[in-house]
């Protein structure tokens, strides 16, 4: 099957626990229409560059997941119904990194970062 990432951005004024819970709530629903979830990461309240629905801040979530294009499909479709969802990016990848991701990762542990002089 596929392999996909979703970026997810849920509005400013849910609680974590709430932010969280759509995550599991659309893993769910990827998993009736046939797929995985392989990893989720909660990465917390975010700034945005601009304003989105009247928001500045927001929930991010990722999620890694192997499934075919016909759940994926209806996961997204929900997901822009959702009120509480603001955004949403699906990327289709080869193969998922092994670990966190960078967002996930200490600042001093990224490789390939130049020193400042």
């Amino acid at each position: 099957m596929p392999l996909y990432e979703h970026v997810m951005i849920a509005r400013q004024d849910l609680s974590n626990t709430q932010a969280e819970a759509l995550n599991e709530h659309f893993g769910t629903i990827l998993k009736d229409n046939g797929g995985t979830v392989v990893d989720t990461e909660y990465w917390g309240v975010k700034t945005m560059a601009y304003k989105i629905n009247k928001n500045r801040k927001g929930h991010y979530s990722y999620i890694r997941t192997d499934a075919p294009s016909d759940a994926v499909q209806e996961m997204e479709r929900l997901m822009r119904l959702h009120d509480d969802v603001m955004r949403v990016l699906t990327v289709k990848v080869d193969a998922h990194d092994e670990g966190p991701s960078i967002q996930m990762q200490k600042r001093d542990e990224r490789d390939g970062r130049r020193e400042r002089r």
